[in-house]
């Protein structure tokens, strides 16, 4: 699973809500000829990052080239069951990327656009959000 090497700091605090915010960084292909967009905002996990990994490597059969375009470097924390309160900050139990509408998640090349449709469709059956299948004819 993607987490970071090294941190300055082990914990982060939660942020502002961004649900209505559009992204203005990741927004458009920059490697592949298709790509996975994120319609709305929410954090996908990085399980979620990597289920996604995996169904488009199976669909494509080790063919063509895939890039992930995000990578999850925010750290949440969580109290185990049954603990009062006042113990102070949890520890750090998985990581998250914040996906705000217009990031590009996937990209792919090297594949007939059959193919490349497919998996991304299979890739954005995993993630928490609804996403859209761009390419390069279309921008």
């Amino acid at each position: 699973m993607l987490q970071p090497k090294k941190q300055k700091h082990r914990k982060m605090q939660k942020g502002r809500s961004k649900k209505r915010m559009v992204e203005t960084r990741g927004i458009r292909l920059s490697y592949g000829t298709y790509g996975l967009q994120a319609t709305e905002a929410a954090w996908v996990t990085a399980q979620q990052i990597e289920a996604g990994r995996k169904a488009i490597a199976h669909s494509m059969n080790r063919e063509g080239r895939m890039w992930i375009r995000i990578f999850p470097d925010k750290p949440i924390t969580k109290l185990p069951p049954e603990v009062t309160l006042g113990g102070g900050k949890g520890e750090v139990d998985h990581y998250v990327f914040p996906v705000r509408p217009g990031r590009i998640l996937y990209e792919i090349d090297g594949v007939k656009d059959t193919v490349a449709r497919r998996a991304l469709t299979m890739a954005g059956h995993k993630m928490p959000i609804t996403t859209k299948i761009i390419s390069r004819e279309t921008k």
